[in-house]
């Protein structure tokens, strides 16, 4: 059915866990892709779960999600706190102990993961879901929004990988790649896992990962 401009589209995701910096880059266009992303979470009826930052731009997306009537969980270290609060958050926003609780809440809360432009910590917890997928202790869908091609030099490093043997060609399609946030949302409501798993889900322990019973990151 066409949707009309304007009308509110019906998503399979109640949540996204977005990754991104909390600089802002040097382009106009990643601090465009940050808040193009909101809105579209928005348009969709998508709540926001993030890192929990009100700057660069984690603070971005988070606003606009928020502007738009969206409800915004913010996950954050209580050592971050100082370095990535600057004046007052959006929406709910829980402290947690350390980066392995941070990741484990956003994780426990969302039901796809999107990675915008960033730097270490982008990469960091956008690898590990990836990982994730691939032992099988979740079956959620790992998107890149490749603004401008940010993400080609590691796109190609994981071709690279499947060529030399290291990646298996199935697990390549474990990542979703898209230049906007309208087509990168659709592929994810259209993903179906196609990799084999190293162990199903249900058979993970959270112990095994270092986390406490109530961190439930599988679906």
């Amino acid at each position: 059915m066409e949707i009309m401009e304007g009308e509110i589209r019906q998503s399979r995701f109640k949540r996204i866990c977005v990754f991104c910096g909390s600089s802002q880059g040097k382009k106009n266009s990643y601090q465009d892709a940050a808040i193009e992303l909101g809105k579209e979470l928005v348009s969709r009826n998508i709540d926001l779960v993030y890192g929990g930052g009100s700057i660069g731009l984690m603070g971005l997306v988070s606003q606009a999600v928020h502007d738009g009537g969206r409800h915004v969980i913010g996950v954050i270290p209580k050592t971050l706190m100082p370095r990535e609060l600057t004046g007052e958050t959006v929406g709910e926003v829980k402290a947690v102990a350390d980066m392995h609780q941070r990741k484990a809440e956003m994780a426990k809360h969302s039901d796809a993961f999107i990675a915008l432009p960033g730097g270490y910590g982008t990469l960091e917890e956008l690898l590990e879901v990836i990982t994730w997928a691939q032992l099988g202790i979740h079956d959620k869908p790992v998107g890149l929004l490749n603004v401008d091609g940010y993400y080609n030099s590691l796109l190609s490093f994981i071709d690279k990988a499947v060529e030399e043997g290291f990646i298996s060609p199935s697990a390549r399609h474990i990542i979703i790649s898209a230049p906007t946030a309208k087509e990168l949302v659709k592929k994810l409501e259209d993903y179906v896992p196609c990799h084999e798993g190293v162990a199903p889900k249900l058979s993970w322990e959270i112990e095994e990962l270092g986390y406490p019973h109530n961190y439930e990151i599988s679906r």
